[in-house]
């Protein structure tokens, strides 16, 4: 029987976006504006209440200058 996250993986998504926003040195509403999403809905994702599609993820992987894949691996780290 396969263990229970320590995080939620939404969650544990919302931490790696804001950990890769930060480094970027991005406010929520300047990542939005350039990938082209709501304000609030980058604030939703980071908070862990709602989960990217992939055309997003993408997005906003290509604005934070990192491999969409890091994301989820790190995001799958975080979750176990």
């Amino acid at each position: 029987m396969p263990l229970r996250p320590v995080v939620s993986i939404p969650r544990a998504f919302g931490q790696v976006l804001f950990e890769y926003r930060a480094q970027e040195g991005y406010s929520q509403a300047k990542l939005a504006l350039i990938a082209e999403l709501d304000r609030s809905y980058v604030s939703l994702l980071e908070r862990g209440q709602r989960q990217p599609t992939l055309t997003t993820l993408f997005k906003l992987a290509e604005v934070l200058n990192v491999p969409p894949a890091t994301m989820v691996a790190r995001t799958s780290a975080l979750a176990r």
